[in-house]
């Protein structure tokens, strides 16, 4: 049976560049897919390129593409990226001028547009699945919105003979489902293999994670290897099942524990995960162990897509300011918990027009809350102050910082390593579209 190797080079945007490296040179594969989108990262992209109209792609895009082209090259290696993020063609036009000065003439990149739906988002009635409210009430605060697009733009660029293609807000597992039904010849209303790829696309998004990255829990899910960690490799059989191994000596393993929490992985319904090109059921998946190293999993199947799409919306939501600083030695609890009251009386007194306040002593209580963080409480020799508020403008969330600075003279003793911090906040909300609304295009250049 026909296998095709499809590899994982990243799991989202400032990931490793090394084990893409090693997969690029050792992993003999046909496809390396780089996964580099969030929400948040869409929003950020959108923001960098509004201030630069050839900005807007991941930063690390040329970077990547320096190390893997000539190994890629060497083995016939297709890459498949969403670094794209909000501006897709200018990451291709960036991609062909590193491949021109590199000297791989002919390289074929297709960009994968039309993700970007922000006019059609502007005053429309759909609603915010979060608040209920039309999108049209964001007004001016909208700052992006893309749609997930499915794997069939992906699939159309490697039939016209792309050796790169760069997406902008393709669904994660996508990426992966695109060189799959473009190498078997999938229909895209084959919903049974659709979903068997949609389950090896999700196994593999995250990189690192199924190797044990995220895995890792000291004394009860013990990793070796993680400086050196190894990411994934999917051979893909033409029946749809999967084995995911990784390259023979790199860190982290693959079992089917670390398989099985990949899979449960931002998974609401088992029975019903929803990606633009299928609904996925992984309610009958099986993880069987082969080997060291080799797991392979099998069973997932699906039905016919939904007839929406998910948009994910960029929100200019103010900005945070922050202050932290540092007591140590006795009474260190102590010294820190009258530095928050200080600041807490502080930001009252001076009016401080912030929102959103937090008032922390971090390895204390910052994560859980007084209440939770008091169960076996104990008396620290060090604490980290932090102050955050959100504010409406940049001066006002200055004030915040400002305000545990001057803690250095006019508060507690031996108060040091002060740092602020003043960003901006881009929240992230979500709204769907009908999928006829949204029109992929594809791009081809050459270097």
């Amino acid at each position: 049976m026909r296998t095709v190797r499809i590899g994982a080079g990243a799991g989202y945007s400032g990931d490793r560049i090394e084990p893409a490296v090693e997969l690029a040179e050792k992993g003999a594969l046909d496809y390396l897919v780089f996964e580099c989108l969030a929400e948040r990262t869409i929003a950020l992209a959108q923001q960098a390129r509004r201030a630069d109209p050839e900005a807007g792609f991941d930063p690390l895009l040329g970077e990547r593409l320096r190390v893997v082209l000539a190994p890629c090259r060497h083995s016939g290696t297709r890459i498949v990226t969403n670094m794209g993020a909000a501006n897709p063609l200018a990451a291709a036009r960036h991609a062909a001028d590193l491949a021109r000065r590199l000297g791989f003439a002919g390289l074929r990149i297709a960009a994968i547009a039309g993700d970007d739906v922000v006019d059609a988002m502007a005053g429309s009635d759909c609603r915010i699945e979060e608040t209920g409210a039309p999108v049209s009430a964001l007004a001016e605060a909208l700052v992006s919105a893309n749609a997930y697009i499915g794997a069939a733009p992906i699939a159309e660029a490697l039939a016209a003979g792309a050796d790169l293609v760069i997406t902008g807000r393709a669904a994660d597992p996508s990426l992966f489902v695109g060189p799959l039904a473009h190498a078997f010849g999938w229909s895209f209303d084959d919903w049974h293999r659709l979903g068997q790829a949609t389950l090896a696309g999700h196994l593999l998004e995250c990189a690192g994670q199924v190797t044990g990255g995220y895995f890792a829990d000291p004394g009860y899910k013990d990793v070796a290897g993680l400086a050196r960690l190894g990411f994934p490799i999917g051979e893909v059989s033409e029946d749809g099942s999967i084995v995911v191994t990784k390259v023979a000596g790199s860190g982290g393993q693959v079992t089917p524990a670390t398989c099985k929490e990949q899979i449960l992985y931002e998974l609401h319904d088992p029975a019903r995960y929803l990606t633009p090109d299928v609904s996925a059921d992984f309610s009958q998946v099986r993880v069987t162990q082969l080997g060291p190293d080799r797991v392979r999993v099998d069973g997932a199947t699906g039905r016919a897509r939904p007839e929406q799409l998910k948009v994910s919306l960029g929100v200019a939501e103010g900005f945070v300011g922050e202050g932290q600083i540092s007591y140590a030695g006795p009474g260190a609890r102590a010294r820190g918990e009258l530095a928050l009251a200080i600041v807490r009386k502080r930001l009252a007194l001076t009016g401080a027009a912030a929102s959103e306040l937090r008032f922390d002593l971090i390895g204390i209580d910052a994560l859980h809350g007084a209440a939770l963080s008091a169960i076996g409480g104990h008396e620290p020799y060090e604490v980290r102050v932090r102050v955050a508020g959100r504010a409406a403008s940049r001066a006002e969330a200055a004030r915040i910082g400002r305000e545990v600075e001057t803690l250095y003279t006019n508060g507690p003793a031996g108060g040091g390593g002060v740092t602020t911090a003043i960003r901006e906040v881009l929240g992230v909300l979500s709204t769907y579209l009908p999928r006829a609304r949204v029109r992929p295009t594809m791009h081809m250049l050459e270097s």
